[in-house]
């Protein structure tokens, strides 16, 4: 739980990469507060009114983006959906000159998803309005590993401490990358699991362990993160077949009852069922995927509510 006195002071929230413990404690914090909103009748706060905010995505994506407009929608902020494919950007417009043209219509907030590794940040430095990063590339997903974070905080009590294996598509993955920045510096003890042609070189230097045996990688571990397999991002096709890969690294029943029997089983989604894990598990009680969603929203509107108001800037 985030002190008091811990303000945040950041224009933009490009990456957990580049936050203290205290202002991750303080975006979990202020989600606690948030979460209550989704369960009442009227699901919906003033704190954003007057304020807009522009989904600016350059990626398809389902969970991600429907996810920022409900929280923008529930701040009471005005939401405009700019959709690339009938775009300027399709005419050859630049990444900066997208931001700035946007930034002329007087909004406030752009949350944008990238291709491109470091676009977030990019933008940032060239538009005066708020940049959140809705994930960039193989870098990094913020908001992602926040609502892991906050539903394993709110599952398990606590994050200090946990043992949390990340399984996967590690080499591809944003979410990964994230999950690890932000679960270290909770004093997580985080251990990564994939196929050797799946972990990128120097990952150990972000204090993480790693296994290419998954019974390794499940043995006392209180929390999995089980990651999609990126078959759209690999054009050399370096990735085993898919009943090989579910039969070595897929989460299974049977390998689940091996484990804690109070372990929880995450997943960013989408899934692939009988890839990375079966529909048994999927399903099943240690299961918290959709919660994933559902808490979503209130670190969504935690973080857009946070650079809306951030303190010493303009």
């Amino acid at each position: 739980m985030a002190e008091k006195k811990t303000v945040w002071t950041k224009k933009d929230m490009l990456g957990l990469e580049y936050l203290s413990k205290e202002e991750i404690e303080l975006i979990l914090y202020t989600a606690g507060s948030f979460k209550e909103v989704t369960t009442r009748q009227i699901k919906k706060v003033p704190a954003l009114r007057g304020k807009t905010v522009v989904n600016l995505f350059y990626e398809p994506s389902t969970r991600t983006r429907t996810s920022f407009e409900l929280a923008a929608k529930r701040l009471s902020a005005d939401v405009v959906n700019i959709e690339i494919e009938t775009s300027s950007v399709r005419k050859g417009e630049t990444l900066i000159d997208t931001g700035r043209n946007i930034e002329a219509l007087k909004i406030d907030i752009i949350v944008v998803r990238h291709n491109c590794s470091g676009a977030p940040n990019i933008l940032a430095q060239n538009v005066k309005a708020r940049v959140v990063n809705a994930g960039d590339g193989w870098h990094e997903h913020p908001t992602q590993a926040l609502l892991d974070m906050f539903t394993l905080k709110s599952r398990l009590g606590h994050i200090d401490g946990l043992k949390v294996s990340i399984i996967g598509d590690i080499a591809h993955s944003r979410v990964a990358r994230s999950n690890i920045w932000g679960l270290t510096k909770l004093g997580a003890k985080v251990t990564v699991c994939a196929p050797e042609m799946l972990i990128p070189d120097g990952i150990e230097k972000m204090g993480v362990r790693i296994t290419t045996d998954i019974n390794e990688a499940l043995d006392d571990a209180d929390a999995i993160n089980v990651l999609r397999m990126q078959f759209e991002r690999d054009g050399a096709l370096a990735f085993p077949s898919k009943l090989e890969y579910f039969k070595k690294y897929g989460i299974t029943a049977e390998r689940l009852n091996k484990c804690k029997k109070n372990i929880v089983v995450m997943h960013p989604g989408p899934i692939n069922r009988g890839v990375e894990m079966s529909s048994e598990v999927a399903d099943g009680k240690n299961s918290v995927i959709l919660e994933q969603v559902t808490n979503g929203i209130a670190v969504r509107m935690a973080v857009l509510y946070l650079v809306a108001y951030a303190k010493g800037v303009e």
